[in-house]
């Protein structure tokens, strides 16, 4: 952090002459935030409800829309003595050691802390999409590789370690999880989604908000609401969803994020729905968020979305007027630098535009979460038990965010999560012998690895003079260590991107002397068009980006197998070479331990497990298509285009085989408010370990509004060696099916309906149906109701 420091490095010095109950730990959260309240001026109120970025670059190329226009110069000593609400990024706006960014915290917490009336801190946060964006933290894979694992567990482990190293540095708050559902694979942030269905989402979603909270870092739900399903797939433009899609799509996965993990922050996001912005609806951010569903954290910004109001959205007269809207609406918190809550709030409080009592609400749920956080208390510490005495040189090098630990489990989610899509002649796992030509852009790149928001991707690009901080092996560096034995040769053959094809000729010819070529091909991640994949990033079809296609084209033409291996974060169209490839391998940006576990799937040390998230399209036009698709909008005769995926949602092969037989017979019928349980015992047929994912549909064949073919509504990864059998118990209740009636309510309609026990969300790959019908009065069903289809395993 670019801040001087303070003549201490211990326990901030509290002002004494506005000591009162609020500082008294032993008295409710609530009346020691009522008697700091009632104390405060309404300069200081306004100073908690805004954060300052220090060291945010108004020059070069930003790593949030618009922050060379939107970020203002400010007097931090003048600014500081009213207070500050919170503290932004301090590690993921530049590479900083950690140890020296902790204590250069804690100095600018001290000074914080010194300068105002109340000795009250900020709240520092940071990103933490995958992983802490910070330099030297460990690189975990991105969203969608998680939803590609299909393990809740897993998340929740990954979650926790990266909440800890966070909270080991001095950050409270992380910006994450994205619980935005896709619905158009050509948007850019498709890499920071889970998947392109809301009960996966939700579920591996909560996960992660347990994990973080669990560390004690308030999780941040983002972005609310909306944002994915911008039209045309451009990054912030306008969305035009109905009122069913909202409810029963884009919402599910922030009413499950909130209920079952307990998330105590929501970010507004930057959409603007049926032509009323985020920030600016009440609806939203009030009525539905607090009033229906109960929450009482904090709403906070995305960045610069109260200004967007007055800039882009153009509903907005001036700063003052923006601020109007989004404290009207209930938005609590200004990031990621004061700009619309400083001084035209305060005038605008002032000469009545905006009601007091307004800022007052804000203000009281801001103090609360910092009372909760212990940042009210006189014992409070800016610093990390570990580093207190630490001067910042003496600090270098003494935090360590990226230990083995994480690292192992880095790698066992980068394995879960890559998927086999098709190995028609089994051509992996490989011998390991021979020559193996490893050819594409993407084979010996280390940031091939990772997402956009990954600090080296989303910082280090920027500084690199820089180290990278983290150790990343390329897919090429650990196939040569995987087949110590192989004589491999290399050749990117072209760039990610652009028209350049005067590689592809060495490439090919390389392939054709060998007696396999694995292509490794994709993304690079980039944020506003300086990347293929990314924030600002999206893409007007679904090819292959640049010359990646005719590459490929040009080593199958060789007659050697083709290993086309996926580094991406999105699914492309795969259908030009459906029936060429010796086999296909999916990963979705695995992170800092992607290479070794990919080099692990081709040789067979790994049996695949993962699943797709998201379906592959067979042609790059089509969309945009999910497999939540009503009658009409699946292929039929009306249409010359057949949106059908190449490889459906949930789709994923393995190196063993498995066997599914029928547990006890389901009843009938069951009421509209009634529950039972549906049985199945899956055996590895196999001669190895592997783990399969039973994925449990509802198909409901009549309703009062148009439903998808097919839903999932339950699922659950069972790990088998080889010959071993489990049996696996899906609680379904019947609040799992409810929907959107003709009302505009949430209900459980009564009548007939088919539960899909299947391997994808294709009806193919279905292995069992349970018929059922729903019995008694149509039910009116709300947040409150069963969200989750609980399951157990048991091994037999």
């Amino acid at each position: 952090m670019a801040i001087p420091p303070a003549p201490h490095a211990h326990q901030a010095s509290r002002p004494t002459a506005v000591d009162g109950p609020w500082r008294d730990p032993s008295l409710t959260p609530e009346t020691r935030v009522a008697d700091l309240v009632a104390r405060m001026t309404l300069e200081e109120k306004a100073a908690q409800l805004y954060g300052v970025w220090v060291g945010a670059d108004v020059d070069g190329d930003g790593v949030a829309p618009h922050q060379n226009d939107m970020v203002d110069p400010v007097d931090w000593d003048e600014l500081t003595t009213r207070g500050l609400g919170q503290l932004t990024r301090p590690f993921g706006t530049a590479p900083v050691d950690p140890g020296v960014g902790a204590v250069s915290l804690a100095r600018a917490q001290e000074r914080i802390a010194e300068a105002g009336r109340f000795g009250i801190p900020a709240l520092a946060h940071e990103e933490c999409l995958a992983g802490f964006t910070a330099w030297g933290a460990t690189a975990y894979p991105v969203p969608l590789s998680w939803g590609a694992a299909w393990n809740p567990e897993l998340v929740t482990e990954m979650a926790h370690r990266i909440g800890r190293d966070m909270r080991s540095v001095g950050i409270h708050q992380g910006l994450a999880p994205v619980l935005d559902v896709v619905r158009d694979l050509r948007w850019g942030r498709v890499e920071e989604t889970i998947g392109e269905d809301p009960y996966l989402v939700a579920t591996i979603g909560t996960a992660y908000v347990r994990g973080l909270e669990s560390a004690g870092i308030v999780a941040t739900l983002k972005h609310f609401a909306g944002y994915a399903a911008s039209a045309g797939a451009r990054n912030l433009s306008p969305v035009r969803a109905g009122a069913r899609e909202m409810a029963d799509v884009i919402l599910p996965p922030f009413e499950m994020a909130l209920r079952e993990g307990g998330a105590r922050s929501v970010m507004h996001s930057y959409a603007e729905i049926d032509g009323v912005p985020v920030a600016a609806d009440p609806a939203l951010l009030t009525e539905l968020l607090r009033d229906t569903w109960g929450f009482d954290g904090t709403v906070v910004a995305d960045y610069f979305g109260i200004g967007f109001l007055e800039t882009l959205h153009k509903v907005a007269a001036d700063r003052g007027d923006a601020a109007r809207l989004a404290l009207t609406a209930g938005v609590d918190v200004e990031l990621p630098t004061v700009r619309s809550y400083g001084d035209e709030l305060v005038a605008a409080a002032r000469n009545g535009s905006v009601a007091e009592e307004l800022v007052d609400r804000a203000l009281n749920r801001v103090l609360l979460q910092k009372c909760e956080l212990g940042l009210l208390d006189p014992e409070w510490s800016p610093l990390p038990a570990a580093l207190i005495g630490a001067d910042p040189e003496q600090a270098r090098a003494t935090v360590d965010l990226d230990p083995p630990e994480n690292r192992a489990l880095a790698r066992q989610l980068a394995e879960q999560a890559v998927v086999l899509l098709a190995n028609p002649g089994d051509a992996l796992p490989l011998r390991g012998d021979g020559r193996i030509a490893v050819v594409g852009p993407r084979a010996d790149d280390a940031l091939a690895m990772l997402g956009c928001y990954s600090f080296p991707s989303h910082v280090g690009v920027s500084h690199p003079e820089v180290p990278m901080g983290v150790d990343i092996p390329t897919v090429l560096e650990a196939l040569r260590g995987e087949f110590p034995g192989a004589d491999i040769g290399s050749a990117a053959g072209c760039d990610v991107d652009g028209t350049d094809t005067s590689g592809i000729e060495a490439a090919a010819e390389l392939a054709r002397r060998s007696d396999v070529c694995v292509a490794v091909l994709g993304d690079r991640a980039g944020l506003f068009g300086r990347g293929t994949s990314g924030e600002g990033c999206d893409a007007a079809d679904l090819a292959l980006p640049g010359v990646q296609g005719e590459l490929l084209d040009a080593l199958l033409a060789t007659g050697t197998p083709v290993i086309l291996v996926l580094l991406t974060g999105r699914p492309y169209a795969l259908g030009r070479w459906a029936d060429r490839t010796a086999a296909t391998v999916q990963a979705f940006f695995p992170g800092e331990e992607g290479g070794p576990a990919l080099a692990g799937v081709l040789s067979g040390r790994v049996n695949p497990s993962g699943r797709l998230p998201v379906g592959v399209p067979h042609g790059p036009g089509g969309q945009p298509w999910t497999y939540l698709q009503p009658p009409l909008g699946l292929a039929s005769g009306v249409s010359n285009l057949d949106p059908t995926p190449l490889y459906p949602f949930g789709h994923g092969l393995s190196y063993t085989s498995f066997e599914w037989q029928a547990g006890a017979a389901a009843p009938a019928e069951l009421r509209t408010d009634g529950s039972t349980d549906i049985e199945l015992t899956v055996r590895n047929s196999g001669d190895r370990e592997g783990a399969e994912v039973v994925q449990l549909y509802v198909h409901d064949p009549v309703a009062q509004t148009t439903r998808p073919e097919s839903r999932l509504i339950g699922y659950a990864r069972v790990q088998l060696a080889a010959g071993q059998a489990r049996r696996v118990r899906f609680h379904f209740h019947a609040d799992l099916v409810s929907f959107t009636g003709i009302g505009g309510r949430r209900i459980v309609e009564p009548g007939d309906l088919e539960l899909r026990l299947a391997t994808s969300s294709a009806a193919d790959d279905v292995k069992q149906t349970v018929k059922l019908r729903l019995t008694g009065p149509e039910r009116t069903v709300d947040h409150r109701r069963h969200l989750v289809c609980d399951t157990s395993i048991e091994l037999i």
